[in-house]
């Protein structure tokens, strides 16, 4: 059973499993290497990137997100504005800087290496890692999986029942299921809607805080208004592509004639669209946004939540996207 804040969880773009899977999985091995307490003894850490993750690794940031992930860095909690620059250092000094100011050596071109057309057995969203001490020696290295929406597992783990654990689990849920039918059969006998009965369960999960989980929910909800607010105002080019940014020049049009848009009751699809666009842009950019349930469809949960503040909630056509 997952919670809702597994499903929904605060990363980077461009891609769930390209990017914020992979910067978890060099947080988890940093996490591991202090857990063991070698992480001093490490002079050297080389990466292998495998399958999807080697042939798509540039243009979904893979790379810069491993070694981030290395470096101490949280895809829930980075500047996404900072960490293109933190990749740039790391790549032009050679050195990767662990935590607690323990600097080791790191040739991009030799520590990270893209085995395109070869994949792992388990997954083909594969990588390997290994530390080595100053003698060159391997001392520890693990295999991770990249298995969508950010969820990232090591290959032991990966055929073990329950690999994907709820980070959510301190309470027994009351209505616990496993199928969508399952879950219409719960609400029908207790008599509660699906949200209902999921806030149940959260609530259940953080020891009956009903106040925790809906700051946890706004949480959730001021990344995506801020990462819609954000793909409002930017121009220019996307990245790799190189495509035109559209959000910006689109909102402009809409609200430079709200008389007309008033009358036009279409255009509230216009502006659905236009929420959309202003998260994918702002996923395609490395921008943070919320994993609904993955970065690839990051824009569709909140133009409909937004949709609703805007015009339903508001009970109005309200022609410029607020600002809180």
């Amino acid at each position: 059973m997952l919670s809702i804040f597994d499903i929904f969880k605060t990363g980077i773009g461009p891609s769930s499993s390209h990017t914020v899977g992979p910067m978890w999985a060099g947080h988890r091995f940093l996490n591991e290497l202090e857990e063991k307490g070698i992480l001093a003894s490490i002079s050297t850490i080389r990466v292998g990137l495998y399958g999807s993750l080697a042939l798509t690794g540039v243009g979904h940031g893979t790379d810069k997100a491993t070694l981030l992930g290395l470096a101490g860095y949280r895809p829930d909690t980075i500047d996404p504005d900072e960490a293109e620059q933190i990749f740039a250092q790391i790549k032009t000094n050679k050195k990767l800087k662990l935590p607690r100011q323990h600097a080791i050596a790191f040739d991009y071109d030799t520590h990270l290496i893209f085995h395109n057309g070869e994949s792992l057995p388990e997954h083909p969203n594969g990588m390997r890692i290994f530390a080595s001490d100053k003698n060159g020696v391997v001392i520890y290295y693990k295999s991770y999986l990249s298995i969508g929406g950010g969820f990232v597992v090591s290959a032991d783990e990966f055929n073990q029942p329950g690999a994907v654990n709820s980070a959510e689990d301190s309470g027994q849920i009351p209505y616990p299921f496993r199928t969508a039918a399952d879950l219409l059969d719960l609400c029908h006998e207790h008599n509660l809607t699906i949200a209902q009965l999921t806030f149940a369960n959260e609530v259940a999960r953080h020891n009956g805080d009903a106040a925790l989980v809906n700051d946890k929910i706004d949480a959730i909800w001021a990344v995506m208004h801020a990462c819609i607010e954000r793909g409002l105002r930017m121009e220019g080019n996307l990245p790799v592509s190189g495509l035109k940014r559209r959000a910006a020049t689109m909102h402009q049009k809409l609200t430079g004639n709200p008389e007309a848009m008033l009358m036009d009751h279409f255009a509230i699809m216009d502006w659905v669209t236009l929420f959309a666009m202003a998260v994918n842009e702002e996923n395609a950019c490395g921008g943070r946004v919320v994993t609904a349930p993955t970065n690839g469809a990051a824009g569709v949960i909140p133009a409909i939540l937004a949709y609703y503040f805007v015009f339903s909630h508001l009970q109005a056509c309200h022609p410029v996207y607020p600002d809180t």
